[in-house]
């Protein structure tokens, strides 16, 4: 019998699989000193951190805190590495380089805590913690720089050109503004789909309620026959109008014969409990609202409401029209952004949709709350260039990056193209806040909020951001440290550009 022709080149060594004992490692010689988690621990003001940390927690109640290098160094390994909460802690115990980075002293295969106290820790901590977080690793990180800077000689000693006379600019840097929405990991929202919903929750609700007894009968709820007739439209790839809207009749028949039984049901004597728990409680009032807000837009055949309730279980996500190509409504929080000096920035966060050129003013005022000064220039979509921010931003002797309102003047060609580079580069340097929500969204779990209520879902967004900041600079070092082994590196030679990274 002859061979496959390759046969003989395809190797396999049959040996018996060794034990995990027996299975050699490199770190008997110590970790690589140049991982990237070991220059992270390195850069962050852990101390620092530690305060906020303390400072969130209650004091003199329930057992001891955990340590807070362990919780925030958690926290900044789930969002960069983009993991689940079982799966972050999973990976904290088989890598050394994450227990050294979350300040181990040594090796340990037990968990650092239970996953389930992501949740609190995030409730915890809050969007001001994360705030003052980011606020205190960028304060840091801008100390160090302006105190390596070289000493400029010149007309600048006695506060130059440009300056106040105590040497502080009036005006510099430059701010890059935009808006985007946070999605939440909700399902598609579809009338039929969601008052499916509603009439299961009444209906369970008033399994609760009912207490069999002699001479009484069950309240008819026809679930048989409403789950019949949900199923037979969802199901078709194609749905005429005439079964969406028979459809939705059904479903709302059921729900508000739900919600009449269920508050015969509640008239209890005084004093007497309830039967239901809170969080029963409050699906109810979720399904009664919901309820009005379907029949009102089925009887008058529209397909808007104000404050619109897209999710039983999330009753504070609404849906953000945004016109994208791809997505023309997002369902999630929607989050006013800035970049300066290539850090980024939360400067509103709502779960209503709101017109994001009315944040000007407010996103000024907190650039120079940070940076103790007005910005040079701002850099923004054409929505923020109202006559109202233009005016503000003339006072303030701040120049606008957008074109010019009223009739374009006449040009040569030469003028022209000047003006058309121009356009070019200013929107080239508007995208780097583009970039920063495209890589918070693919990298960073921006994209996809999967936390459950709303603060949590508000401390996930701020991580987010705050992880990003230190992503920015960790690879910033990195590139810094390869140029210095590259040369004889000195220091001062080498700054750090603002946009780029």
């Amino acid at each position: 019998m002859s061979k496959k022709p390759g046969a003989e080149m395809i190797k396999y060594k049959s040996t018996k699989q060794l034990s995990i004992e027996e299975f050699r490692t490199p770190f008997y010689y110590g970790l690589d000193k140049n991982n990237r988690w070991a220059r992270l621990a390195s850069m962050i003001p852990w101390d620092e951190f530690a305060n906020i940390y303390a400072k969130a927690m209650c004091e003199d109640f329930g057992r001891p805190s955990l340590d807070a290098r362990i919780v925030i160094g958690s926290l900044i390994i789930k969002h960069m590495k983009s993991l689940t909460d079982e799966e972050t802690i999973e990976e904290i115990k088989e890598n050394p380089y994450l227990q050294y980075f979350i300040g181990y002293e040594e090796f340990s295969h037990k968990a650092p805590f239970d996953p389930s106290l992501f949740v609190a820790l995030r409730n915890r901590l809050g969007v001001e913690s994360f705030e003052k977080l980011n606020q205190s690793f960028i304060a840091g990180i801008s100390k160090a720089e302006h105190s390596e800077e070289p000493v400029k000689r010149g007309d600048n000693d006695k506060g130059g050109s440009g300056g106040t006379p105590s040497g502080k600019p009036d005006k510099k840097g430059i701010l890059i503004i935009d808006a985007s929405v946070a999605p939440q990991d909700i399902q598609f929202p579809t009338d039929i789909d969601l008052l499916n919903d509603v009439r299961e929750h009444t209906e369970r609700i008033i399994d609760v309620l009912w207490e069999p007894g002699e001479g009484k009968r069950k309240p008819r709820t026809y679930r048989i026959k409403a789950r019949k007739s949900y199923l037979s439209v969802v199901k078709k790839k194609t749905k005429s109008k005439k079964e969406i809207r028979k459809a939705l009749r059904m479903q709302l028949n059921c729900i508000r014969r739900n919600i009449r039984i269920i508050k015969e049901m509640l008239k209890l004597e005084p004093f007497k409990p309830v039967g239901l728990s809170a969080k029963d409680l409050r699906i109810f009032m979720i399904a009664q609202e919901i309820y009005r807000q379907q029949k009102e837009m089925y009887d008058e055949k529209k397909h808007s409401v104000s404050d619109r309730i897209i999710s039983v279980a999330q009753p504070y996500v609404r849906p953000i029209v945004r016109g994208k190509s791809k997505n023309k409504t997002e369902f999630g929080a929607k989050i006013s952004a800035s970049v300066a000096e290539g850090w980024v920035f939360l400067d509103h966060l709502s779960w209503d949709a709101f017109n994001e050129s009315t944040d000007l003013p407010l996103q000024l005022e907190l650039y120079k709350e940070r940076f103790g000064c007005y910005p040079e220039k701002v850099y923004a979509d054409k929505i923020y260039g109202s006559r109202k921010n233009r005016k503000h931003l003339k006072e303030l002797g701040i120049e606008f990056s957008g074109k010019a309102l009223g009739r374009p003047p006449k040009l040569t060609k030469e003028e022209s193209r000047e003006l058309r580079k121009l356009r070019r580069i200013q929107e080239g340097i508007r995208n780097g806040i583009e970039g920063k929500f495209g890589e918070g969204k693919r990298k960073y779990d921006l994209g996809l909020v999967k936390a459950k209520t709303m603060s949590t879902s508000e401390s996930w967004i701020v991580a987010v951001l705050f992880v990003m900041n230190l992503a920015r600079w960790e690879r910033i070092r990195s590139l810094f440290s390869f140029f210095a082994r590259l040369i004889n590196f000195k220091k001062g030679w080498f700054f750090y550009p603002q946009i780029a990274f």
